[in-house]
């Protein structure tokens, strides 16, 4: 099964994007080009080009793990919250996220990408790949966008944040993958969504009925306030 990472480009023209309906060209791993349409763009950067626009949700930020798996929630109003903590993996953890990005009223899920310090991928990026491939179909299939976004340098600035915010020591290991995803999206917000990397199925009948999944959510949809959390993982707040 193939699928389509598409990059959302660095710098589409504002003037295009107030006289036009914008779309942007991508290209798929077969080189063809594709056109993304506003719909599939992430909402931080929706918001930056049209500040008039109301729709989108929360963003679901996802820092993966061998063992666990860290999640934040945010809308770039202010400083993302931790969530939770997942621990498990495969298609369990696949379905966690969807049922939670569903519960906190999130459309998009801001998954982290490992890469070196010169910006090249590392073992631990294809993992990560290769799940959030899986991920792509599920959550297309849910209505769902799933991004990739560089997370170089976000469990350095986790710890740091940790330790400025008054974070026992003992709690940092508990807590730290939830303060990683909020690194994770707290860059996204910063960036405003540039260069990030929407994964999508190649399936063309998921491709539609995510696409008109998003053209059909209301605006005016009311978002949640935080909630409790429950399952087979630990909330830690």
């Amino acid at each position: 099964m193939e699928f389509l990472v598409r990059t959302i480009p660095a710098t589409p023209s504002p003037f295009l994007l107030r006289r036009t309906r914008p779309t942007f060209i991508c290209r798929s791993q077969s080189r063809r080009k594709h056109w993304l349409q506003p719909e599939l763009m992430p909402n931080a950067r929706r918001r930056k080009h049209d500040p008039d626009w109301t729709g989108g949700g929360y963003s679901l930020g996802v820092d993966l793990g061998n063992v666990r798996t860290g999640l934040a929630l945010g809308m770039g109003l202010a400083l993302p919250r931790p969530l939770t903590v997942l621990r498990m993996s495969g298609k369990e953890l696949e379905v966690k996220l969807i049922e939670l990005a569903q519960k906190e009223d999130a459309d998009e899920l801001i998954v982290g990408l490992p890469k070196s310090l010169d910006g090249t991928e590392t073992p631990q990026s294809l993992k990560v790949r290769g799940f959030v491939r899986k991920l792509a179909v599920r959550a297309a299939d849910n209505g769902l966008r799933v991004y990739l976004q560089d997370e170089h340098g976000t469990s350095k600035d986790a710890l740091n944040y940790m330790i400025d915010i008054g974070v026992k020591k003992s709690a940092r290991r508990v807590q730290s993958d939830a303060y990683s995803a909020v690194m994770v999206l707290e860059r996204y917000f910063e960036m405003r969504g540039l260069g990030v990397e929407l994964v999508l199925p190649d399936q063309p009948e998921l491709r539609l009925k995510l696409q008109t999944r998003v053209q059909s959510k209301k605006e005016d949809d009311s978002w949640k306030d935080d909630g409790e959390s429950g399952g087979n993982f630990f909330d830690l707040f």
